[in-house]
């Protein structure tokens, strides 16, 4: 099953609605739309005001589906999340009340203030798009996504995020703050009513379901995929990581590369699909020997990803 037009233009106008809220941050967008395309979760690491919920909430006004948002905070439970069996003395039996993960859109605030165990019940749903509760196991709906923030910058009583659990996040990206010019816009939108507010759904759940569904139809050349392969192999042997891309990251990065083609209208993938969403999906999955990049010049992340990108033979 491939996109039809219809489908694109429903695309499109599911981007165009966000884009009309989150001034200035086209490039965001179609990533968090990539990612929801892509059935994958994402992290946005950003410091506070600068529209990480609005994202969120943006994204679910324009689909019509459901959405929650979970504050995290030290005190919050396993449960608190995925919900728990509560005795009814009516019917006298256990009766499973959801918890707020049980929505398409998932907003979880601030995910490295909760604590390591709950951190992982979250990371757990998220990988396995199900939950398990007094040995039942409850599915999640479709489609599914998990949008997480942190502040990168406050440290006191947080526990950040261990590379293991950060590989389970699809795209890791940041916000960034706006143009001067963009500013302006946005203080001029927010002098009423909250823009967000005013959103209606362009898509519905459903149709989202079925366009993820069509994504791995999306073609991928063999010259392609081992242009993915040669890339992560690069990362394992460059001496500035301590480890390289696992094949998760890999699987990933070709997902992604299907689903950013679908929103530019092609069934089939191209190399510059692999390098647009090569640093959202991998930057965060390496681990360096050094710190990032700072005043003394050494190498960050990001620097050493986009040499491997440009020294990897291009497919023809």
């Amino acid at each position: 099953m491939t996109a039809t037009r219809q489908d694109l233009d429903r695309i499109q106008a599911l981007r165009a609605s966000v884009e009309s809220v989150i001034l200035g941050k086209s490039e965001v967008v179609k990533l968090a739309v990539t990612a929801l395309l892509a059935r994958g979760h994402l992290l946005i690491e950003d410091i506070p005001g600068i529209g990480k919920t609005a994202l969120a909430r943006a994204l679910a006004r324009s689909i019509s589906c459901t959405f929650k948002r979970i504050q995290f905070t030290p005190d919050l439970l396993p449960s608190d999340i995925t919900g728990l069996s509560v005795f009814d003395p009516d019917r006298k039996e256990f009766q499973f009340k959801p918890g707020p993960i049980f929505a398409n859109i998932v907003l979880a605030d601030e995910i490295n203030r909760a604590t390591p165990r709950t951190q992982a019940a979250l990371l757990e749903a998220m990988n396995e798009s199900r939950v398990t509760v007094d040995g039942v196991t409850h599915a999640l709906p479709i489609p599914f996504l998990v949008l997480a923030t942190q502040n990168p910058l406050e440290f006191t009583g947080t526990y950040p995020l261990p590379e293991s659990q950060l590989d389970r996040f699809f795209m890791v990206l940041k916000m960034g703050y706006p143009t001067p010019e963009e500013e302006q816009r946005i203080l001029v939108s927010r002098r009423g009513d909250d823009p967000v507010e005013k959103l209606q759904p362009v898509i519905a759940a459903d149709e989202v379901a079925r366009l993820a569904g069509a994504v791995p139809a999306v073609r991928v050349d063999d010259s392609l995929t081992a242009y993915i392969v040669e890339i992560v192999n690069r990362t394992r042997a460059d001496k500035l990581f301590i480890a390289g891309i696992s094949p998760r990251g890999a699987i990933h990065l070709s997902r992604a590369a299907q689903a950013c083609a679908m929103i530019e209208g092609r069934d089939y993938v191209t190399p510059d699909d692999i390098k647009t969403m090569a640093l959202p999906v991998l930057s965060h999955r390496v681990l360096e020997r050094r710190p990032r990049a700072s005043a003394d010049g050494r190498v960050s992340v990001h620097q050493a990803l986009r040499k491997i990108l440009q020294e990897a033979p291009v497919p023809q």
